[in-house]
């Protein structure tokens, strides 16, 4: 019986993969449990938006234990079957890692880098905010894609080295997978330091900037002659990193490079943590891949 079960969902998944290698779009997924609350305001056709965002609302009533269990409609947790805790022995280190997908010929490659005090465990927790992974665990799984969090050393050059050549093994794997980097708060520094990664840079479809840092040496980069879409998603109230000078980098992007493929999404009343719970990561996404070059 799991046989033919097995044999089903492999014909099903290769009866995709053509539609996916052709429209790099990802199918739904709870999207009306995960769709932005209300747009408050936009500018620049859309490209800045301030979003709503409650406490009371949006943790409160989404978790069953505030900020730390998600209520059950939010999570699918069959998609364990499809994550692998692993080792990747390298010249830059050994690499711990999870990986949740297609291992070989993905669709496209998703990394989560986690913040000061984090782990690859962040990335790959079903209940923490308000299931936000789970939910790109099952977008990953579901469209035939990988969804990688990795462990590293720092912030600095030798944990971006490890990064990287966690990126180079994978991407040799799916030599067709567009490849997409999030960082959350302090994990943005490894993610500019990818950007002026030639090799990295290459191969990059897509940044995703959540409650983290900017940093100038950005306009140097050989992801930004690429014109690589980011995506920034701030909390208005973070205390770490404000949003006022997040939003000068995003409009500096516009005025260095006209046209430039940017998005930035405000949380109007959220804090450090809350676009790593808010972003939408389907329209994030899918906006990439059609943006990318």
């Amino acid at each position: 019986m799991f046989g033919s079960m097995r044999i089903l969902a492999a014909a099903a998944f290769l009866a995709m993969a053509p539609v996916l290698a052709a429209a790099q779009t990802l199918a739904p997924y709870k999207d009306e449990l995960f769709t932005y609350p209300a747009v408050l305001s936009q500018q620049a056709d859309g490209a800045y938006r301030v979003v709503d965002y409650r406490e009371a609302r949006d943790i409160d009533k989404r978790d069953e234990v505030p900020e730390r269990r998600v209520r059950r409609q939010y999570i699918s947790l069959g998609v364990r079957k499809a994550q692998k805790d692993l080792v990747l022995k390298t010249d830059a280190g050994d690499i711990r890692h999870f990986a949740i997908g297609q291992p070989e010929r993905a669709s496209v490659i998703v990394l989560y880098l986690h913040g000061q005090g984090g782990s690859r465990k962040q990335g790959a927790d079903d209940f923490t905010f308000g299931g936000n992974f789970n939910r790109l665990k099952n977008l990953m799984a579901a469209n035939g894609g990988l969804y990688l969090v990795p462990d590293f050393s720092d912030f600095g050059e030798a944990g971006a080295a490890q990064v990287a050549a966690l990126i180079a093994h994978y991407a040799a794997l799916s030599p067709d997978a567009k490849i997409v980097v999030a960082c959350g708060s302090m994990g943005g520094a490894i993610c500019w330091r990818l950007a002026n990664d030639k090799a990295v840079a290459q191969r990059l479809s897509g940044l995703v900037i959540l409650g983290s840092l900017w940093d100038d040496g950005f306009f140097g980069s050989a992801a930004f002659k690429r014109k690589v879409p980011v995506y920034f998603g701030h909390g208005s109230r973070d205390t770490v990193f404000p949003v006022e000078r997040q939003e000068t980098f995003f409009r500096q992007l516009g005025e260095r490079a006209p046209g430039y493929p940017a998005r930035f999404v405000r949380f109007e009343t959220g804090t450090h943590g809350t676009p790593i719970r808010m972003v939408d990561w389907r329209e994030t996404l899918n906006w990439m891949l059609a943006a990318s070059r």
